[in-house]
């Protein structure tokens, strides 16, 4: 039996890169996808609506208001997956870095594990147009949380992802507390915990094409900061 798939894109400020990303999602016959816009001054709702409309039945969107972060526009898009009968439910950023063509991979390799990773860091994985600056930032935070954390995942920060329900159900999402881009480490942490069986296929990360991006002194303090929390709270 095909599996039942969604996939959960935030949004904030997308307006021009949307379409594309929705175009590529949609060419996959019988994936459903779920937009969840953190209030974009842009207008990028919009759009999501518009694009709601076009793909009547197989595209959702969920305004998001009050506290922005992309942790909490990801549980919210998990409670709503995980209240329907979606067999796997699928992560990926909106600014184009994720190429909806590797959907397919992930999804296939869900047959042996319980999260896959779409890794840039794995053999055949690969980043195009990043200066070397964020090259060795990546490099270094996945070395800095596999130390602290003993995960062995190459691409701890990836946020290209696909979950197993059974995985997803078994996360206690009520007890997550990181916001930003650390909540990929704590729930890559949760996975591993619970005994999930984790996979990695190789990706082409491509740097965004339009819009600014959301990493900030905020977030990669927050994400220096999770590892430790992590292990000190471990059961």
């Amino acid at each position: 039996m095909t599996p039942t798939v969604l996939v959960i894109v935030p949004t904030y400020n997308e307006r021009e890169n949307l379409p594309t990303v929705v175009k590529g999602v949609m060419a996959h016959p019988g994936v459903q996808l779920l937009i969840v816009d953190d209030c974009s001054p842009d207008g990028t709702g919009e759009v999501a609506d518009a694009l709601a409309a076009r793909f009547a039945g197989r595209l959702e969107v969920i305004h998001r208001t009050g506290r922005r972060g992309l942790g909490l526009s990801y549980l919210d898009g998990f409670r709503c997956a995980l209240n329907r009968q979606f067999d796997l439910v699928c992560q990926m950023d909106a600014d184009l870095s994720h190429d909806p063509s590797s959907l397919p991979a992930l999804i296939a390799r869900t047959a042996d594990s319980d999260l896959v990773i779409g890794s840039r860091y794995v053999p055949g994985g690969a980043i195009v147009n990043w200066p070397n600056r964020r090259r060795w930032l990546s490099r270094w935070a996945n070395i800095y949380v596999r130390r602290v954390t003993r995960l062995g995942v190459r691409d701890c920060t990836s946020g290209f992802r696909c979950w197993r329900r059974r995985a997803l159900e078994a996360l206690p999402l009520d007890r997550v507390r990181s916001d930003g881009y650390s909540f990929l480490i704590e729930t890559l942490y949760m996975a591993v915990g619970w005994g999930g069986r984790v996979a990695e296929v190789p990706i082409t990360f491509v740097e965004r094409r339009q819009g600014a991006s959301k990493l900030s002194a905020v977030v990669l303090t927050e994400s220096l900061w999770t590892p430790w929390r992590l292990i000190a709270t471990k059961p």
